[in-house]
């Protein structure tokens, strides 16, 4: 668990520090200039996160009986796939950027790609004594540049079942709080048997049964020291909402099992650019600009999802694949009673 929280750490300081790459020149173009490229660099990122994040709420759909638990240590990954790795950006679209090489569009690296070779833009900004002034500035590339291709996420996850087929589920990240990020991700769902209500359960050799999940990511990033640029209390935050909603067919064998299940996975994620940020080209300093911008994400996708589950009294091993606009993988293990 802690390496999996490292790595979910690793790659939040990477596409934070890389999103932030280079912004005193994207701020020096303008604040929408910088809005909008932020956008469609971070979009890819957020979004497979979220996918990341609804991966192993389940592991059957035999929901457990009253009192039944399992605790379980959950690892998933959200995977990259090229299209995902590049957005094409349009100057056309943009009031001072141009590309160095020419040309009016390409291809550039999102926060999960990498620019090989570099792409190289000029922006154009006015200085109030020697009139319009350029700069060149390469643009920033993303976690494929530190050979990350995937979206980890981890959890501890509880599941309690209740009366009638009904079983509670809870998860979180324990605080990661360093010096220079902050990151916590809960949940909670409700899973419900359809199969439990009917008076020949017990016979029956597969259950079916439908899943409510909601999970909360907040995350912080200072980028204070790292920025290069004049101001204070410079900080990235992102706040991430998702709900899953997900029917659940497995069998109900004694030892091996298999599950899967169609789900709808529908989220935002909000990043907010904060803080004081005083642009200088050296000689002139500009006005301050606080809290510059902030961008969103949205998913909405239809997803599968197969799985198998082994069962050794109260050990327990599940692992599962999803295929949706990211395909995910997960594993799980799992301690509990029924």
């Amino acid at each position: 668990m802690k390496k999996i929280s490292l790595l979910m750490l690793l790659c939040f300081i990477t596409l934070t520090t890389k999103a932030q790459n280079d912004i005193d020149a994207l701020l020096a173009a303008g604040v929408e200039d910088a809005e909008r490229f932020a956008n469609d660099y971070l979009m890819p990122g957020t979004n497979g996160l979220m996918h990341s994040m609804n991966s192993n709420w389940f592991n059957t759909a035999d929901a457990k009986p009253l009192g039944g638990f399992e605790i379980s240590i959950v690892a998933n990954a959200a995977l990259t796939s090229d299209e995902n790795k590049s957005f094409l950006m349009n100057t056309a679209e943009y009031n001072n950027i141009q590309f160095v090489q020419g040309g009016q569009s390409q291809n550039v690296a999102s926060v999960l790609g990498d620019n090989d070779p570099d792409v190289v833009i000029e922006v154009t900004y006015d200085d109030p004594i020697f009139g319009e002034q350029t700069e060149e500035i390469t643009l920033p590339t993303g976690l494929a540049s530190e050979n990350i291709s995937m979206i980890p996420t981890a959890f501890i996850q509880g599941a309690l079942g209740l009366s009638k087929g009904i079983e509670v589920k809870a998860r979180f990240v324990p605080n990661i709080d360093t010096e220079d990020v902050e990151l916590s991700m809960y949940g909670a769902g409700l899973q419900v048997e359809f199969t439990k209500w009917l008076p020949a359960d017990k016979l029956l050799p597969v259950a079916i049964s439908g899943l409510v999940a909601y999970t909360h990511l907040d995350a912080k990033y200072d980028l204070t020291d790292s920025s290069g640029i004049q101001g204070e209390d410079q900080r990235l935050e992102t706040d991430t909402n998702t709900l899953l909603l997900q029917l659940i067919v497995s069998s109900k064998l004694p030892v091996i099992n298999f599950y899967g299940g169609l789900g709808y996975i529908k989220g935002k994620s909000e990043s907010d650019l904060l803080g004081t940020y005083i642009v200088s080209d050296g000689l002139i300093t500009a006005d301050p600009i606080v809290d510059p911008f902030s961008v969103s994400s949205e998913v909405s996708a239809v997803r599968g999802t197969i799985g198998t589950k082994l069962k050794l009294g109260f050990f327990r091993l599940n692992a599962e694949y999803h295929l949706s606009d990211f395909n995910a993988f997960s594993v799980g293990i799992n301690f509990g009673f029924r």
